[in-house]
């Protein structure tokens, strides 16, 4: 009997256990090749004869760069393709293009738009296919953020981690890993860019502990972690109301100062400086933006594994 497909969609359909061993292998991987020229395929080189279709509807530098990466130290190769230059650019159906490219790659990663798409793919196609951005969750990046958390401050369960900002998909996929993995997640946004109310249901009939406020220095009082991103994304068609809706928000050393001394400062770039956060915060002694981007690559590998059943 087959074994189902494992799409990388969204972390509230994946088990706890699942994410915790995406976590736990992507901490063996890098650690297995420190020092190592970042091209050489790792020991196991479990995508090795294997090959990652990669499609593009929304620029990008991290997710382009570190998937790519990837799939080369997992010993497989990628195909890049942007959507316009694709069929989809003229209008083709997104399920038949699943039907062609799982005839050709053994998994597919989308940047996309809209998440009705990702899952669209997903329902059409019978390879892997793996959510690296939508409109309404950002998977990838929060489990570059959690591993993160857990190299420089242990295991997230029982920690405190603030967002603060626009309730977006970094926000969203937050939500989603909080019941997952036991973190406690003090959502800061103002009333107009609240997070998505299905997903905080969902946290919420899950027992998470998720709660919500308009004040950032509630709340930040007392979080391990502090969190935030652009306030203007791809997109978004409401600049100037967004700057003056999210500006009692930015992150200074003044609301830094609320967290537990030892807290970290995460932020997953593309950064405004001086509007979402200070210099003195993106760049100080506890921001971890480099790691943090940098891991992007070392639990997308993980991600990859799993998908392809090697973990």
């Amino acid at each position: 009997m087959s074994q189902p497909i494992r799409h990388f969609l969204d972390l509230w359909k994946l088990e706890g256990s699942d994410l915790r061993a995406i976590l736990e292998d992507a901490k063996a991987r890098k650690a297995a090749r420190a020092g190592w020229p970042k091209g050489k395929p790792d020991a196991d080189a479990v995508a090795d004869g294997r090959t990652l279709a990669m499609i593009f509807e929304k620029n990008s530098t991290r997710t382009r760069f570190s998937f790519d990466a990837a799939m080369r130290q997992l010993g497989g190769s990628v195909i890049i393709s942007n959507a316009v230059d694709m069929q989809l650019g003229r209008g083709e159906p997104i399920e038949d293009t699943a039907r062609v490219l799982s005839r050709m790659v053994d998994a597919v990663m989308i940047r996309s738009n809209n998440h009705q798409d990702v899952e669209r793919l997903a329902m059409s196609s019978s390879v892997p296919v793996i959510n690296g951005l939508s409109d309404k969750s950002h998977p990838c990046q929060i489990m570059a953020d959690l591993l993160t958390i857990e190299e420089h401050r242990g295991p997230v369960a029982g920690k405190t981690l603030a967002y603060v900002g626009d309730g977006n998909n970094v926000c969203a996929s937050f939500i989603h890993a909080a019941a997952k993995l036991g973190y406690r997640l003090n959502i800061a946004a103002p009333a107009v860019y609240h997070p998505d109310l299905v997903d905080l249901a969902r946290a919420q009939a899950e027992q998470a502990q998720v709660r919500t406020t308009h004040d950032p220095r509630e709340a930040v009082e007392g979080a391990d972690v502090v969190i935030t991103d652009t306030w203007v994304s791809m997109g978004d068609t409401d600049h100037d109301e967004r700057l003056d809706a999210l500006e009692p928000f930015q992150i200074d050393e003044e609301l830094m100062d609320l967290a537990r001394p030892d807290a970290v400062f995460l932020h997953c770039l593309p950064a405004h400086r001086g509007e979402e956060v200070t210099d003195e915060v993106i760049d100080g002694p506890k921001s971890l933006i480099w790691d943090e981007a940098e891991n992007r690559l070392h639990a997308q590998k993980s991600i990859l594994a799993w998908c392809f059943g090697a973990i």
